[in-house]
């Protein structure tokens, strides 16, 4: 080959030499001290050894933000459970089936600090058609909650579901939850969380808290069906 025809050495070059050559910082020591390199936290010149040093100390840092961020996702994880759980007990120790909607609605807005929880419940047997958990819920809002595959979570447009609460004018953002027997399609009740914080059950929020709510309310108002 031509020697004027051999292609110029590129950086790619010099740095697979490098990432290649372990040994060639120890044969020749004296570079680390000698290159200088510009800092990011300013325009004044540091050797490559102290570049490292800074280079390590801010994946130190970023590794600590992030381990502070999973203890405090821990700890509220945590809270949640404990807060699942003693609503859940509320719930089993509850002996008269008719008190289930009523005990639901308050430990919800007692533990999880929901400021407005609505509960229907239809197709109820016969001895519950009374009672007010099985009246106000037209077949409209019945369609609706069969058509939710998850909860709804997001602004108040006004829905039906939202004039069982106490103070409708006040919800300004909505979380409802369809009731189900076990994978039926049919939902059998709706569950209606309401804040007058807009932010509070927001669009884009997840919803698996929402939905072992859900799970564990289905499981409790099946009593209240033939």
């Amino acid at each position: 080959m031509n020697p004027n025809q051999i292609p110029p050495i590129t950086e790619d070059d010099i740095a697979n030499y490098l990432a290649n050559t372990p040994d060639f910082f120890e044969r020749h020591a004296s570079l680390l001290a000698a290159v200088q390199l510009t800092s990011p936290h300013g325009q004044r010149a540091v050797s490559l050894q102290e570049r490292q040093a800074e280079m390590l100390r801010e994946k130190i840092r970023g590794l600590e933000l992030k381990a502070a961020e999973m203890i405090r996702n821990g700890h509220e994880n945590t809270t949640i459970a404990d807060k699942l759980q003693r609503w859940t007990r509320e719930l089993l120790l509850t002996r008269e089936a008719v008190e289930l909607p009523t005990v639901a609605a308050r430990a919800i807005g007692e533990h999880f600090l929901v400021p407005q929880v609505a509960i229907k419940v239809w197709d109820v047997a016969p001895e519950y058609t009374d009672e007010d958990f099985a009246q106000g819920a037209s077949d409209d809002v019945r369609a609706f909650a069969s058509s939710l595959m998850h909860p709804y979570c997001g602004a108040n447009p006004g829905l039906e579901a939202a004039q069982w609460l106490a103070d409708p004018a006040s919800a300004a953002s909505l979380a409802l939850i369809p009731l189900r027997a076990g994978l039926a399609p049919q939902a059998f009740g709706l569950l209606v969380l309401a804040s007058a914080d807009h932010q509070r059950f927001a669009a884009d929020m997840g919803t698996d808290f929402l939905e072992r709510i859900g799970e564990l309310s289905s499981a409790a108002l099946s009593r209240l069906r033939p």
